[in-house]
């Protein structure tokens, strides 16, 4: 019999007993700007959130900067009318020697200014996402590219809720979901609460809210709201003018005036207003998977 078998190995991380974390460089703590991850299930509209909230905050006057957290590199796709290449793809290029980097290497200038990096992500089944992020945020300090910046916005991959993907929470002063008006987009918002709950015991992240996206309806969303303590600070209608947008590679601070796209521009302005004036810190109470189906259903 092996001694592990008799003493099995106890994992501890910082977020928890059996918690294996990639952990943040002290060295590379965001100072001096407004720090947003994005969360929210796979193809619920994170990137275009992302995207639309970065051109308000550019609009109201902020020096912004985007952060794509996927392997598809295409958070910054409207902002910059192109996918550009990886931080990861880029580092390999020069045998991760980030001292041979320019800044123009990594950074694209998108609309009205806003700076656009994509991280990217590790190979299919190696690596960590949170090694890519730390790498990432190493590099724009390196090149002082922090420092003249006001908002840094992190759109972070799908619904994935391990260590490594909830490494932008470590940098992080308010943590926004997006959801739809459904049992899936609400059952994924509830595990993210969890993992945002649990980054915060040991990190200054918080919850600020969550943003109904293509949704008619919010009555599923506000109820699971009331029921956790939770808020929705945005609504952004089922319009066929943010799908055209993706389409045509523009945020909608690019589009034609039509009355859609300008009452979801409006929109957008008043959740960018609302998080830069700072929101309460949010701790609401995640449900049990047995209380959630009670209480939304399920088709």
């Amino acid at each position: 019999m092996s001694p592990l078998d008799i003493n099995p190995p106890v994992l501890r991380g910082q977020d928890g007993e059996g918690s294996v974390q990639v952990h943040q460089d002290a060295d590379a703590q965001i100072t001096g700007a407004k720090v947003f991850s994005v969360y929210g299930k796979g193809g619920i509209g994170k990137s275009t959130t992302s995207s639309n909230l970065s051109a308000a905050f550019s609009n109201l006057g902020k020096r912004v900067l985007q952060i794509g957290c996927d392997p598809k590199h295409d958070s910054t796709f409207t902002l910059t009318g192109h996918l550009q290449p990886t931080v990861i793809d880029i580092l390999k290029e020069v045998d991760f020697h980030p001292e041979e980097l320019r800044p123009e290497d990594f950074v694209t200038e998108g609309y009205n200014g806003v700076k656009c990096v994509e991280a990217g992500g590790p190979p299919a089944g190696t690596g960590c996402g949170g090694y890519v992020v730390g790498q990432t945020v190493k590099l724009l300090k390196q090149h002082h590219l922090l420092e003249e910046t006001d908002v840094v916005i992190f759109d972070v991959l799908g619904d994935v809720v391990c260590g490594g993907f909830a490494a932008p929470l470590q940098h992080a002063d308010r943590a926004l979901i997006v959801t739809a008006n459904d049992f899936d987009s609400i059952y994924a918002m509830n595990r993210i609460i969890a993992a945002v709950q649990a980054k915060s015991k040991n990190y200054k992240v918080r919850l600020a809210g969550c943003v109904a996206n293509r949704s008619r309806d919010t009555n599923e969303v506000d109820r699971y709201c009331d029921t956790v303590g939770f808020n929705r600070i945005a609504h952004m209608p089922d319009v066929d003018a943010i799908r055209r947008s993706r389409l045509k590679k523009k945020t909608l601070f690019e589009m034609d005036d039509e009355d859609d796209i300008v009452r979801c521009r409006a929109e957008y302005i008043r959740l960018a207003e609302t998080l830069w004036n700072g929101t309460e810190g949010l701790a609401p109470a995640p449900m049990e998977d047995r209380d959630i189906f009670e209480l939304l259903g399920f088709d």
